[in-house]
């Protein structure tokens, strides 16, 4: 699923992050930076270890909740990898919508600070973090939307999604979005 943003690109697929060719990788971090499982886990195994010795170096401190990080992107063929830490999922009521949204945002302009024109995320926080896949995509569509339609840029965002059914709630979230146009 494709639509045109401003004269940019935001586009759906189902399929393999790691395998995206993109100028940077957006990884669902943790905030220690330390590596983990899902999404994470797969971009530093295909990536390999300059990913991690990157990281620890630039961010010994870690990166807080609902920003996002920069490192090199090793063995992938994208040239960054942005390292974005989404909320843990806890009722709604301690500011997740903002900090995800929040998140989006900082790798958004990340890829703007880093002359990226294309850029390919997961679904932040719908994971392990328990974050509702119709809420969590509402707030990640909107946020890149806006995005783009004040920034122009990044040329082309892409949503890469494992599953059938996280692409099923995304997708419904943009038909939702752009009728509301």
């Amino acid at each position: 699923m494709r639509v045109n943003v401003s004269g940019c690109i935001l586009e759906l697929l189902q399929g393999d992050l790691v395998e995206q060719t993109v100028d940077a990788i957006v990884n669902a971090a943790n905030s220690g930076l330390s590596g983990g499982a899902g999404v994470d886990g797969a971009i530093h195994a295909a990536g390999g270890s300059a990913i991690m010795d990157d990281t620890q170096a630039k961010y010994a401190d870690g990166c807080p909740t609902g920003s996002a990080v920069e490192s090199v992107a090793g063995l992938l063929s994208a040239k960054h990898v942005f390292h974005a830490v989404g909320p843990v999922w806890n009722g709604g009521k301690s500011g997740e919508p903002e900090l995800l949204s929040s998140a989006y945002r900082k790798c958004l302009q990340l890829a703007g600070d880093h002359d990226c024109e294309s850029i390919a995320f997961p679904a932040i926080s719908a994971g392990v973090y328990g974050y509702p896949l119709d809420l969590a995509a509402n707030v990640a569509l909107k946020t890149c939307i806006d995005f783009q339609k004040w920034h122009k840029q990044p040329r082309e965002v892409r949503f890469i999604l494992f599953s059938e059914g996280v692409f099923g709630a995304f997708a419904r979230s943009l038909e939702t979005l752009v009728e509301m146009k």
